[in-house]
């Protein structure tokens, strides 16, 4: 049975992407050594990448190869044109981990191997027909980003009244879906959105949207961003002493480990919104199942590549894992179509996969179709220089959320 594999494995985001990969490589692993499906093994077919750009001519590949389920992409850039892809060819995208927007060109792709008239024209991206996402959406992100500051930090801040927010987000498909949940969210819950900041990730001067940025005095900010101005603007509203009472970050920024490298001190005190690591997620938060693959899946993730399995890796193996182990033997076919009937049909609960999340895909007409209702989330605390702590919700929590002063 074969099934395709989609990820950067160079370029900018090369390092991230190849760890997811790895992530679901185990997964097949897993899925070949417990009988595969139905009895056929799990055969990978593997296209690489760089840059988005090269999305088109991967699925191209892949569909030539004879292949309809394609495992990936760990980026929104990459997913954004996998999904408009996975729905000109009627492939299914199974995305591990990217969160940002996706869109579609309804019109069928010339060598598209399926005639004309049995192509869904409607949407079937946002109907869950093409294009699956296991990872939380981006909005899902910053939402709970909101609502940890009111359920988790709100007791431990020195105001109790309704704080001022801003959401400064890179101008991409990821930038924006996070930007979105969070304003929402600040809305909905009656607190006041004093500026959003949009930036180029090239280019920005970030003392001068840090200047900016203080100049809205928000109490909270927000940030959707990628390491390098994320971190680039973390040491501008450092350096300007901008008075938060709260910063948070997303995904690809704030909650890597060369966040806390780069900015040592700096980085104390603020928060991520994401996905846990293997050495973060709590054995007795999961379930039999999850624990059992969590423990295997770390073992073999160190014994293969001598390193802790991060939430990129993590990521990759739980959520192609419920592909592999759950939905394919359901589908018995790896057709778009009998995997997207499955995948509606298959329901497990939170702490079923290693990471802590489940699976519970959203139906076609919802808001959130064709997206995983179930998937992990944390908030994550650097609690002191180069040390960051999941500190939300309590049953994943490795540490209390401590509230600590920061550019004031």
């Amino acid at each position: 049975m074969k099934v395709g594999l989609l990820y950067p494995t160079t370029g900018s985001q090369g390092a991230q992407g190849t760890e997811e990969k790895q992530g679901a490589e185990l997964a097949a692993t897993w899925a070949n050594a417990h009988g595969g499906v139905v009895g056929d093994k799990l055969q990978l077919v593997t296209a690489e990448l760089a840059r988005p750009e090269g999305v088109p001519d991967a699925m191209a590949s892949l569909q030539h190869a004879g292949v309809s389920i394609v495992v990936g992409t760990h980026g929104s850039a990459f997913s954004a044109v996998a999904a408009e892809e996975a729905t000109r060819r009627h492939m299914l995208v199974w995305e591990t981990g990217a969160v940002g927007y996706v869109g579609w060109d309804s019109t069928p792709a010339l060598d598209n191997v399926y005639a004309a008239n049995s192509y869904e024209t409607d949407g079937p991206v946002a109907a869950g027909t093409d294009f699956i996402r296991m990872a939380p959406m981006g909005g899902d992100l910053g939402k709970a980003a909101v609502d940890f500051v009111r359920d988790g930090l709100g007791s431990h801040l020195p105001t109790r009244a309704p704080l001022r927010w801003a959401v400064a987000y890179v101008d991409d498909p990821y930038g924006r879906a996070v930007q979105a949940g969070a304003e929402a969210e600040v809305t909905a819950t009656g607190q006041q959105l004093v500026a959003s900041f949009p930036y180029a990730e090239s280019g920005t001067d970030f003392t001068a949207l840090a200047s900016r940025i203080a100049a809205a005095h928000p109490d909270a900010l927000y940030v959707s961003a990628y390491i390098d101005d994320g971190t680039a603007l973390r040491r501008a509203l450092a350096a300007a002493h901008v008075p938060l009472l709260v910063n948070l970050g997303t995904s690809s920024s704030y909650c890597m480990p060369a966040f806390g490298q780069r900015l040592g001190d700096v980085a104390v005190g603020v928060f991520a919104s994401d996905k846990p690591d293997a050495a973060a997620v709590r054995p007795d938060a999961l379930s039999p199942e999850g624990r059992t693959t969590l423990a295997w899946a770390a073992a073999q993730y160190q014994k293969r590549y001598h390193q802790a399995m991060t939430s990129h890796a993590l990521s990759g193996f739980s959520n192609a894992y419920a592909l592999f182990v759950h939905v394919l033997p359901k589908a018995r076919t790896a057709t778009t179509t009998a995997v997207a009937t499955a995948a509606q049909a298959v329901k497990l609960p939170i702490g079923t996969l290693a990471n802590g999340g489940g699976l519970d895909i959203a139906p076609a007409g919802a808001a959130d179709a064709g997206n995983n209702r179930n998937a992990a989330g944390v908030i994550w605390e650097w609690v002191a220089p180069n040390v960051e702590k999941v500190v939300w919700p309590p049953p994943f929590a490795t540490h209390d959320v401590v509230w600590q002063p920061i550019d004031r």
